[in-house]
C-alpha cells in the first residue's frame, strides 16, 4: 500500500514538486530523476570527466577496510571503481548513535538496489552503492539521541551525555570518542527495551560496535558494515586525512573565490524564496576550521580570514599554507559537502530525502563553478512499518492509516464523532446560534425601554456563552471518558505510526523492531522496500 505524500501533513512544497510536478523546480536542478531516457547521457559525461586522483582514492578505501573482513561483493564494488565505466550511487547521514532513525537505513537500502536495478538496466556500466559517513558535523544533541517504543507504546527518547557542558564546541562528531557514560545509556536502553528472545542479542551487537573509547564514526561505520556488507555497499570515511589532502583543491578554490560563490548562493537562495524556501542559510565561506578540537567557521574580515568567535586570523596566503601542510584540519559545510563527494567519485545518483532535495536546489550553482557532474538526485524510499496488532486497531475501529498522521486531538475527535449517539460540536453550535438570536431580538426590544437594558443583555450573553463553552467542554470530557478504552488504543497506535507528530521512520531506531522480531527483520525491510514508487509506503508485518 502506498500513501500520496501530498496527503501527508508538513510535507515542503519543494519536494512535493520535485516528486510530482517536477516543471515547476526544473530549473534548480540539472536533470529529473523520472526521465530514464537521459542517464546514458550523464553516463557519457562521467566516462569523459577527468579523474585523476582514482587509484588513489581506491587504494585509500582498501586501506581503510584493511583490518575488516569484507564480502565478496563489496570486495568486487572496491575494484570495480577502477574502471572509469563504474558509477557511484551515493547516500550519506550524520553518525546517528546506533543507526540514528529508520530511514537511514532506507536511504541505504535504496542506494544499494538502484544499483542493483541499474546492472541489471545498463549491461555496459557498473554501479557500487556508497555511504559517505558524515562525520564533519558537528551537531552533537542531533546524533546523541534516539527513540523507541516501551512496553506501553509510549514514545522514549534516551541520550548519550558526555558529561560536558552542553553549549561547548565538540568539533567533528565523528572523531568524538565515547566514555563510560556509555554504559549508563545502555542501562537505560535494557530497562525501556521489553523483554523478548532477541534482547540479548540485540544488546550484545550494539555493545561490540559501541564501546568507551570508540569513536561516534568508527562505531557507526562498524555497525553499516554488519548490517549492509553482504549487499556489497562501500562505507566510505571522508574524515580520513589522506581523504582531506585529495580536497585540497575543493577547499582552495572556496577560500581564493568564496565570494563569487557566495553570490551565486544566495541568488539562487532568494530565487528559491520566490516560491519555496531556502534549506540552509547561505554562509560567506563554506568551510570551517579544526582548532584545538573545536569546528570554527571561517568568515572573511576585509582582506583577511577569522575563525568565528575568536581572534586568530589569516592571511588568504597563511591560511592556503595551512590548507598545503594541514588539510585534515579543513571540513566543508552542508553545500560544500556534496561538491567534495562528486569530486572524489563518479557519482550518477545521490540518494536523498526531503531536506537533501531542498538544499541541492541552493547548491547546484557550485556544481557548474567546480566543473563537476551532478549526479541525479534520487528521492529515497520512505516507509511505516505496520504490526499486526496496530493494524487490527486500525480495522477495528474502520480507519486508514491517514487517520493516524493526524493530531492527537483531532484523532480522539474523528473517532467520538463516529460512536456518539450525539454530536456535541452540532449540538452546542445551534444553541448557541439560537440563543444569539433570541437575545438579539431581546435586546432590540429592550433599548427601547432604555439603552442600558442593551448592555446588560450583552453582559448577559456573555455570561451564557462561558457558561455554554463550560458545559460543552464538560460533555467531551464525559464522552471522553465513555471511549477511554478505545482512545488509549488509538494512541498507542497512532504512537507507533506517528510518534512525536511526525512519520515513524524520523523517531523510531531499529533497536525496536530488532528487539520484537530479530534482526532478521532487516532482510525483510530490504525485500519489501519498494525503490520506484516515490510515495510514502505501508509496510504490513
Amino acid at each position: 500500500m502506498y500513501i500520496n505524500f501530498c496527503d501527508i501533513p508538513g510535507q515542503q512544497n519543494l519536494f512535493l514538486d520535485y516528486l510530482y510536478e517536477f516543471d515547476n523546480v526544473r530549473k534548480f536542478y540539472k536533470s529529473n530523476f523520472r526521465e530514464q531516457e537521459t542517464y546514458e547521457t550523464l553516463f557519457e559525461k562521467l566516462v569523459n570527466s577527468q579523474r585523476p586522483h582514482r587509484n588513489q582514492l581506491i587504494e585509500l578505501i582498501k586501506k581503510q577496510y584493511q583490518n575488516i573482513r569484507i564480502s565478496k561483493q563489496t570486495e568486487s564494488n572496491i575494484e570495480a571503481l577502477y574502471s572509469n565505466k563504474t558509477f557511484a550511487i551515493c547516500t550519506g547521514q550524520q553518525l546517528g548513535i546506533f543507526g540514528g532513525p529508520l530511514y537511514t537505513f532506507y536511504k541505504t537500502i535504496t542506494a544499494i538496489k538502484l544499483s542493483q536495478y541499474l546492472k541489471e538496466r545498463y549491461d555496459n556500466y557498473q554501479f557500487v552503492p556508497i555511504f559517505w559517513l558524515e562525520g564533519d558535523d558537528h551537531d552533537f544533541e542531533e546524533v546523541r539521541k534516539f527513540s523507541i517504543l516501551n512496553n506501553n507504546n509510549e514514545l522514549i527518547s534516551l541520550k548519550y551525555d558526555d558529561g560536558l557542558e552542553e553549549e561547548i564546541n565538540r568539533g567533528c562528531i565523528g572523531l568524538k570518542s565515547f566514555n563510560n557514560n556509555l554504559e549508563k545509556l545502555f542501562e537505560d536502553l535494557i530497562i525501556h527495551l521489553r523483554e523478548t528472545e532477541f534482547k540479548n542479542s540485540v544488546i550484545e551487537l550494539l555493545k561490540s560496535f559501541y564501546k568507551p573509547g570508540d569513536t561516534f564514526l568508527t562505531s557507526f561505520r562498524n555497525l553499516m558494515i554488519r548490517i549492509f556488507d553482504d549487499y556489497g555497499l562501500i562505507v566510505f570515511n571522508p574524515l580520513d586525512s589522506e581523504v582531506k589532502k585529495l580536497l585540497t583543491p575543493i577547499f582552495s578554490e572556496e577560500i581564493i573565490n568564496y565570494r563569487n560563490h557566495t553570490i551565486q548562493l544566495v541568488e539562487r537562495s532568494a530565487e528559491l524564496e520566490e516560491t519555496y524556501h531556502a534549506q540552509v542559510k547561505v554562509k560567506p565561506i563554506n568551510l570551517f576550521f579544526i582548532e584545538n578540537n573545536e569546528r570554527l567557521l571561517i568568515e572573511p574580515v576585509e582582506e583577511e580570514y577569522r575563525l568565528k568567535g575568536r581572534r586568530k586570523k589569516f592571511t588568504k596566503d597563511e591560511l592556503l599554507e595551512q590548507l598545503n601542510k594541514f588539510p585534515e584540519k579543513f571540513s566543508p559545510n552542508v553545500l560544500l559537502r556534496p561538491i567534495c563527494q562528486d569530486y572524489l567519485f563518479p557519482t550518477a545518483f545521490y540518494i536523498g530525502g526531503p531536506s537533501e532535495i531542498s538544499y541541492f536546489a541552493q547548491l547546484s550553482p557550485l556544481y557548474d563553478i567546480y566543473n563537476i557532474v551532478q549526479p541525479v538526485i534520487y528521492p529515497r524510499a520512505s516507509a511505516t512499518i505496520v504490526e499486526k496488532n496496530v493494524k487490527s486497531i486500525i480495522e477495528k475501529y474502520n480507519l486508514d492509516y491517514l487517520n493516524l498522521f493526524t493530531t492527537e486531538e483531532e484523532l480522539i475527535t474523528k473517532i467520538i464523532e463516529q460512536n456518539s449517539t450525539t454530536d456535541i460540536n452540532s449540538l452546542f453550535e445551534n444553541s448557541q446560534s439560537d440563543i444569539e438570536k433570541i437575545l438579539f431580538g431581546l435586546a432590540e426590544n429592550l433599548s427601547s425601554i432604555d439603552k442600558s437594558l442593551f448592555d446588560i443583555t450583552n453582559k448577559t450573553k456573555i455570561k451564557i456563552e462561558e457558561n455554554l463553552n463550560y458545559l460543552k467542554t464538560k460533555a467531551l470530557e464525559l464522552e471522553k471518558s465513555k471511549h477511554e478504552v478505545t482512545i488509549r488504543q488509538l494512541t498507542k497506535a497512532r504512537n507507533n505510526l506517528y510518534p512525536n507528530n511526525n512519520l515513524q521512520e524520523r523517531e523510531i531506531n531499529f533497536i525496536y523492531f530488532a528487539n520484537k522480531y530479530g534482526l532478521d527483520i532487516l532482510k525483510w525491510i530490504f525485500n519489501e522496500l519498494t525503490i520506484n514508487k516515490f510515495e510514502h509506503q505501508i509496510l504490513e508485518l
